[in-house]
């Protein structure tokens, strides 16, 4: 978008840091942007930052995804000609700790506006599996280390509140970098923030009054989720999805299934579902899909976004007993 790039005053570029929003850098050349285009071009390194970007962007923007559907992005390598297209676009909406080759990438390219999600608000360190049972309480100066090595869980687009925080930084960095089109940025994220506000009410109404209050996941993605509503996430495995559990963790959580209450062990679509089916299977509970939204494909439950979380919202309630 190299036609709009000298309306970006210095003034502008200096606000956007300012607030947090990402790091800015300068250009190491005036090339044409990514795909020559006279829009706003915006890469995303996958699908929950992709769709931020289109949401609040509509049709000032080309956004093109790091992350192909069906990718698992935990596993994805930038390959030479996204390096490329990094270097050629206008902006670059990421979430640092989530993807290490696309914080690599994107650390050291010369794009003009870099924002990190991650800066746009608080993440929090739930650990590498969801613990939280009685008698445990008291724990060792050991343990306590251990848990401070934990990674921050990146898994933050799954709270509606937190990925709301996101949308108002994304929005901002947008106003800034584009000002032209500022007015109707402004007006698409709050837009965007009224739907998950209004998603947010849905899922505490819906969880208020269950049966239950805890349900199994594959891996540790929705830690936020569970926080934000009551809940008590115990995963299979860390917020690694390719880690395997110990048989003692297996036993574990078959004990607690019954201690909890808990019917069903949830499994996602871009992960394989053995684990999850063989601890269902000796635990005599129900399998049942609970995707974690890092990508949309024809076995997503919806079309985007709110699709997709309206159908976990649904298969949470029958699985917890909604009343």
């Amino acid at each position: 978008m190299n036609v709009r790039r000298p309306h970006i005053s210095g003034i502008a570029l200096a606000a956007v840091t300012a607030v947090g929003i990402g790091t800015l850098t300068a250009c190491s050349s005036d090339s044409a942007a990514a795909g020559n285009t006279d829009k706003f071009d915006v890469v995303a390194s996958f699908y929950p930052m992709a769709f931020l970007a289109e949401q609040i962007g509509k049709d000032h923007v080309k956004v093109t995804s790091l992350t192909e559907p069906g990718q698992e992005p935990h596993d994805l390598e930038i390959s030479a000609r996204q390096r490329a297209q990094l270097e050629d676009s206008d902006a670059a909406l990421y979430l640092k700790g989530l993807q290490p080759s696309v914080d690599e990438a994107i650390g050291q390219s010369g794009l003009d506006t870099k924002i990190d999600a991650a800066t746009l608000t608080k993440l929090e360190d739930h650990g590498d599996v969801e613990h939280d049972h009685e008698g445990e309480e008291a724990h060792s100066e050991e343990s306590h280390s251990e848990e401070e090595g934990h990674a921050l869980d990146p898994h933050v687009w799954l709270d509606p509140v937190k990925y709301a925080e996101i949308a108002k930084g994304v929005g901002t960095a947008f106003e800034k970098a584009d000002p032209d089109h500022a007015a109707d940025y402004k007006k698409n994220t709050e837009a965007l923030v009224k739907r998950l506000g209004a998603l947010n009410t849905e899922f505490a109404d819906g969880l208020k009054d269950t049966r239950s209050k805890v349900f199994f996941t594959n891996h540790s993605a929705f830690g936020y989720l569970a926080e934000r509503y009551g809940l008590t996430q115990e995963a299979i495995t860390g917020v690694d999805p390719d880690s395997e559990p110990s048989p003692a963790r297996m036993k574990e959580l078959q004990k607690e299934a019954g201690a909890d209450g808990v019917t069903t062990v949830f499994y996602e679509t871009l992960v394989s579902d053995k684990t999850a089916k063989t601890l269902a299977d000796d635990a005599g509970l129900k399998t049942d899909v609970l995707d974690p939204l890092e990508g949309i494909t024809d076995k997503s439950r919806g079309d985007d976004y709110f699709g997709v979380m309206e159908a976990n919202l649904a298969a949470l309630k029958t699985a917890l007993g909604a009343k």
